[in-house]
């Protein structure tokens, strides 16, 4: 593995928190914190915390591109 890619998973890890996504996708975790809630982002609560499986959130965004919007 080449030290670019260890950083890669490092820096977005498979299982990501809340503030992961956020800062991942560039928007307020509070944005993420209401779609996880309204089921509109890929999501699940783990001992009463959100985690979002990266390769979820790719495959969610590349729909969402295909349908034009993201709410």
């Amino acid at each position: 593995m080449t030290d670019s890619s260890q950083a890669d998973i490092e820096q977005h890890p498979s299982i990501m928190t809340l503030e992961e996504v956020a800062e991942y996708l560039r928007v307020h975790k509070s944005t993420i914190y209401r779609m996880a809630r309204e089921g509109s982002i890929p999501s699940s609560k783990v001992a009463n915390q959100w985690r979002f499986r990266k390769a979820r959130i790719d495959e969610w965004l590349m729909e969402c591109e295909n349908k034009g919007a993201i709410d």
